[in-house]
């Protein structure tokens, strides 16, 4: 218990101490550009998607999209003609995944849209409120997404073989840690506190799953949250399950800080000075 309570004191410090400097070096920073709650959910979607690799690449990479999505990305992808749409992304790339795939995304926002009125209301048709989290309902969005008409993009009923696409929308019964899928329900689902957004109804922050990536699961395994290896949906539920008993009603609230302290702040757990001016230093075994 003594520790519990020094890990609680530690981190909900570190929880105060985020900062604008954080924000700006991350991809959230992309839906605060926006004031409307329809944009920002809809930035939401693009930015988290392609929040995979180094920083600097995927700030770069949602800087060219945004620069073409305009003031409201909620009319952009409203409006999304594929064909045109194709044209402007031709020669995108990020990673693995090009102009087709981009334009694919901004396709299935403007469908999910047009079906339910909203993300929020598409992805809640398969929520349950009295479910322990959100797994159920990641394997059903994730499903119902890519199971949408996409002939417009790739000229067929399915999704060909050599698209990346589907990358964008993992789901937990594969196995998949599904980071940005869990990093995107954290934005937009915790309360507006300055960093997250508090946009949408009928979920409960209680119901969230930690975005598990490599910072994450790095150092939730030093301060022993997690004995698992491998970087998987089954770890994902294990930090998350530690991590409320810190905080039950809203255990994700840490992960914006944590996973700061390797994007921003260079946490290798392998660098001694660096290690003894770590904001966590006094509670991980690591930093001893």
């Amino acid at each position: 218990m003594p520790r519990t309570l020094d890990l609680k004191t530690c981190l909900d410090d570190l929880y105060a101490a985020r900062s604008a400097a954080h924000l700006a070096n991350d991809p959230l920073s992309f839906c605060h550009r926006y004031g409307e709650p329809a944009d920002r959910e809809v930035a939401a979607v693009i930015a988290s998607s392609f929040a995979y690799g180094g920083i600097k690449i995927i700030l770069r990479t949602l800087e060219r999209v945004f620069a073409e999505l305009g003031p409201s990305p909620r009319r952009f992808v409203e409006r999304f003609d594929p064909k045109p749409g194709l044209r402007t992304f031709d020669g995108f790339k990020h990673r693995f995944n090009d102009g087709r795939d981009l334009c694919a995304l901004l396709w299935a926002c403007r469908l999910m849209i047009e079906e339910s009125g909203s993300i929020n209301a598409f992805f809640t048709r398969f929520h349950d409120s009295g479910a322990e989290d959100a797994t159920a309902a990641l394997d059903g969005y994730a499903s119902a997404v890519r199971g949408l008409d996409y002939r417009p993009i790739f000229r067929k009923s399915t999704i060909p073989a050599d698209s990346y696409f589907p990358f964008f929308f993992p789901a937990p019964a594969s196995g998949s840690a599904c980071k940005r899928l869990c990093m995107f329900l954290r934005w937009v689902v915790r309360p507006a506190d300055g960093i997250d957004l508090g946009l949408w109804q009928g979920i409960s922050p209680a119901q969230l799953v930690i975005p598990v990536d490599t910072h994450i699961s790095r150092i939730c395994s030093y301060l022993g949250f997690t004995q698992r290896k491998n970087a998987d949906w089954r770890m994902a539920q294990e930090i998350t399950a530690s991590l409320r008993l810190l905080d039950p009603t809203d255990p994700v609230k840490y992960d914006f800080s944590l996973a700061h302290l390797g994007i921003s702040e260079g946490c290798t757990g392998t660098d001694p000075l660096r290690c003894l001016n770590c904001a966590i230093a006094g509670v991980c075994p690591q930093a001893a």
